[in-house]
């Protein structure tokens, strides 16, 4: 076996939709089937098109073709990114990163370290040169650093697998006019295709941001509850003892008194115990 034979850690990915596997509409299903029965790797679009730098605008050396790793990668990329495609915002609605996951693209060192630099040079070196998709970066002013990639899919991209702008704008069409339906049924003004885009945009933003502040609380908590229950147990009790003590004043502590403060103590250490081992759930 060739030192190339071991350099790719998945050779056959395959997107697998999430746990909570929902239910997609009719354009994106039929999409999906379309793209799963021609080979967009191959696709007579990734030889004609000149690739281009999305920051400059300048026009790319023209590469030969995807090896055979990187076409694997993409077959199950375009389902993951057309399975979690918002029809209204052109927006994917899922990060590199559980894209890489769900499509087996992503891997973990020895060392615990995950990587999903497969997935993420397939979209920034191939698929945002040639056009099939735009990803923008949004500051995070609370946390400090950027968000994960927003992903547009173009029109270009449905051109991988025959399907064409002017479908596109009908599915658009279709999903405002259940929008609007929804809206006149609310007693709300109806509202138009450039609206509707901008309005999912903004909601996926918000979303982004409040799940990026809840994961971000998660993990301080349970650093802050791994480096307590590091300690003997006696320790860490007494530790707890004295925050509560801290924490409640002292009629609520004679209230309490010393077998309820025992309790609290006892109900703190298994929370922290539990909270320390926990995983954000990210589903």
């Amino acid at each position: 076996m060739t030192s190339r034979d071991n350099y790719i850690y998945n050779k056959h990915p395959v997107f697998i939709p999430p746990k909570n596997n929902k239910k997609r509409p009719f354009f994106i299903c039929n999409a999906m089937k379309k793209a799963s029965e021609i080979d967009v790797a191959r696709c007579e679009l990734n030889y004609i098109i000149q690739p281009k730098n999305p920051k400059t605008g300048f026009y790319l050396k023209r590469f030969r073709r995807l090896n055979e790793h990187r076409a694997c990668a993409m077959r199950a990329m375009v389902l993951a990114m057309l399975y979690h495609f918002n029809i209204s915002s052109e927006l994917v609605q899922a990060s590199v990163e559980q894209l890489a996951d769900e499509c087996g693209l992503s891997t973990t060192s020895k060392a615990g370290n995950k990587s999903i630099t497969r997935a993420s040079r397939l979209i920034t070196n191939f698929m945002e040169p040639m056009g099939f998709v735009k990803c923008k970066k949004i500051w995070d002013r609370v946390l400090g650093n950027y968000m994960p990639k927003m992903i547009t899919l173009t029109p270009l991209f449905f051109m991988l697998f025959d399907v064409s702008e002017k479908q596109l704008i009908n599915a658009k069409k279709q999903q405002l006019g259940w929008i609007n339906k929804n809206l006149v049924e609310k007693g709300l003004k109806p509202i138009t295709l450039i609206e509707a885009k901008q309005r999912f945009k903004e909601t996926q933003i918000t979303n982004v941001f409040k799940y990026r502040v809840s994961r971000h609380s998660f993990y301080k908590k349970r650093k802050r509850a791994q480096k307590l229950i590091s300690l003997n147990e006696k320790d860490a009790r007494q530790t707890i003892l004295r925050a509560l003590v801290a924490k409640y004043s002292i009629s609520e502590l004679t209230k309490m008194g010393p077998h309820g403060l025992k309790k609290q103590v006892n109900i703190s250490y298994y929370y922290l115990r539990k909270i320390a081992t926990n995983t954000y759930p990210d589903n």
